[in-house]
């Protein structure tokens, strides 16, 4: 393609149209090639392709490794089949999320997961209880998803991939690169979605032929701008965007963390807890398996038996919302303006704003507000007292800064996810056309 010089931005190509990145843990990953208004839609109409949580795959292994996760995460580990990916959640010793993420089995001494803040798991790994290694690797992660990703992933690799069950992996190799990666039928978008993982140095190559082979299909090349998008109105809450790790209560950690870490919103800086979240705060608690002993059992199983909270979508008010852009014309302090596709851009688990009833009783939490070209609505995550989260029931959000004027923007209730797309689970595989020449 005549836009791609030939370099490299760490795992991606470098390509002349793509002027901006955004930089998260030492690591530069595209902030926007195609337009974020594209790729906001493709994966409910094409594919999209995404690098942006490429970075260290973390393999835990040795004989206690089975134990050593049993320990750390509130899933089942016993019953989990080799060569299947699962969601893991570990909690601090109050019930609250650490750490959520990827990961996949290899054997019973095996265990690798990506995309995951590392301390809860180095905090356990340092009593010396366990027999078992952790060592690290640098990794691309594409993340491809849409209608079309499919087909797009069996051109790039010639490989019949319809048989790959949802939660599925499978290595296979890339014709003319001879290049060895791993398919996962995996994603974050709510709807068919695979992530093809490699090393480092394999990356750029990668991408790229997938790009030429997609781009006549439609693929788009989703960056950091859009990417949380799909996360709040496909379901799925996370840790960094839609609330920050309870790791963070530490201060070593806070120190540790290569990230920057700022509270901002309505809610007061001081309020740390109303930056984390529990399973239940985000309706976890289906994964959770009360048949062994894990860190914040006894805290989350309390709340379990008497939950107070559970998570809605909040769809925004489109007059308020240009009430907000129309600020800055008047005299005054404007309100605080949003960005665009993402109200607040980037890592923004620390920015949470407080829900109130039309009278002004506080009720809830917004965080992770988006805006999404699809369906041509602003919705954000509201974790929410259960007895207020009637759908069609209308809140006020408290957008802005503390201390600064604040914006009271009126929200409806909906369903979480608000997502109508055919989830990845359920999707019918026979209607992907195949990409493979036999």
């Amino acid at each position: 393609m005549e836009d791609y010089i030939g370099a490299r931005v760490d795992y991606e190509p470098k390509y002349k149209d793509v002027l901006t990145y955004f930089q998260n843990i030492g690591n530069l990953y595209t902030w926007e090639a195609d337009p974020w208004y594209e790729t906001c839609k493709s994966w409910a109409e094409t594919c999209y392709i995404h690098a942006g949580i490429s970075g260290a795959e973390i393999t835990f292994q040795g004989k206690d490794a089975q134990a050593f996760l049993s320990k750390l995460c509130m899933n089942n580990i016993s019953k989990w089949k080799n060569g299947k990916n699962k969601h893991l959640v570990m909690l601090d010793e109050e019930g609250l999320i650490a750490a959520h993420c990827l990961s996949m089995k290899d054997d019973d001494n095996t265990y690798r997961i990506t995309a995951a803040l590392p301390f809860a798991a180095m905090k356990l790994l340092e009593t010396g209880a366990y027999d078992v290694k952790m060592t690290m690797r640098d990794i691309f992660v594409f993340q491809f998803s849409g209608p079309k990703s499919l087909t797009i992933i069996e051109k790039l690799t010639n490989t019949n991939l319809h048989d790959l069950a949802f939660l599925q992996f499978r290595k296979v190799s890339i014709p003319g690169l001879n290049i060895e990666v791993e398919v996962n039928r995996i994603g974050m978008s709510g709807t068919l979605a695979y992530e093809i993982r490699g090393l480092k140095e394999d990356g750029p190559n990668v991408y790229h032929a997938a790009y030429e082979i997609g781009k006549p299909m439609g693929l788009k090349r989703l960056g950091w701008r859009s990417y949380p998008v799909n996360h709040a109105f496909g379901g799925y809450p996370q840790v960094t965007v839609s609330f920050e790790s309870a790791s963070y209560k530490d201060s070593k950690v806070v120190e540790m963390s290569p990230a920057n870490i700022s509270y901002t919103g309505s809610v007061e800086p001081e309020n740390l807890r109303a930056r984390f979240r529990t399973p239940v705060e985000v309706g976890w608690q289906w994964m959770a398996k009360l048949d062994h002993d894990f860190i914040g059992r006894k805290a989350l199983e309390k709340e379990m038996s008497n939950p107070q909270k559970m998570i809605v979508s909040l769809i925004w008010n489109p007059e308020d919302i240009l009430d907000v852009q129309a600020s800055l014309y008047g005299e005054g302090e404007p309100y605080k303006q949003m960005e665009y596709p993402c109200c607040v851009p980037g890592m923004c688990g620390g920015h949470q704003d407080y829900v109130t009833t039309r009278d002004g009783k506080v009720i809830g939490l917004s965080s992770s507000a988006v805006y999404s070209s699809h369906y041509h609505k602003m919705i954000s995550e509201c974790t929410i007292d259960m007895e207020y989260a009637k759908e069609c029931e209308e809140v006020i959000v408290k957008w802005g800064d503390y201390g600064k004027r604040i914006k009271d923007i009126r929200a409806v209730i909906a369903k979480f996810p608000l997502n109508d797309l055919v989830e990845n689970k359920n999707y019918d595989i026979s209607s992907c056309p195949y990409g493979f020449e036999e």
